[in-house]
């Protein structure tokens, strides 16, 4: 992928049919976690995975293309640290670039939801991404409590 592939992609109508139901995390962490098919108009070959932890109060939303990659995230509650050392903080977006991939973040303007609100910030990830989400997306199951 270079950058006016990444661009096109990014701009492009992407639509999800369908609810979005969270299950529980494959590593058998307190997180729990969907994956769900993106169609794009312009037939990228792309899914996203979301991850919830309620517990520690992480959300992520990454959209992955099946050849290159992650090529764009959404993390809430993780530090990032960037290659160049700058320090990022806990609410930050990663987007594709070709010398770097995926490894730089920047601090979005256009997400204001808490992590503790992963249905608000799907709404806001969604519209920010040019994502058409045709379904439901269910409230993540509540937080496991240790005795």
């Amino acid at each position: 992928m270079n950058q006016a592939d990444f661009e096109a992609l990014l701009v492009a109508n992407k639509m999800i049919e369908g609810d979005i139901r969270w299950g529980d995390d494959e590593d058998h962490s307190p997180a729990v976690e969907f994956r769900v098919e993106v169609e794009s108009e312009a037939g990228h070959p792309i899914f996203i995975k979301g991850s919830y932890n309620a517990l520690a109060q992480t959300l992520s939303y990454v959209l992955i293309h099946r050849g290159s990659g992650r090529v764009y995230a959404l993390d809430l509650g993780n530090d990032h640290h960037n290659p160049d050392c700058n320090f990022v903080g806990d609410r930050h977006k990663h987007r594709w670039n070709e010398p770097l991939r995926d490894k730089e973040a920047y601090v979005p303007q256009d997400i204001h939801a808490p992590a503790t609100n992963p249905l608000e910030v799907w709404e806001q990830f969604c519209i920010e991404a040019n994502i058409h989400h045709h379904g439901v997306m269910h409230q993540p199951p509540a937080a496991f409590r240790f005795p």
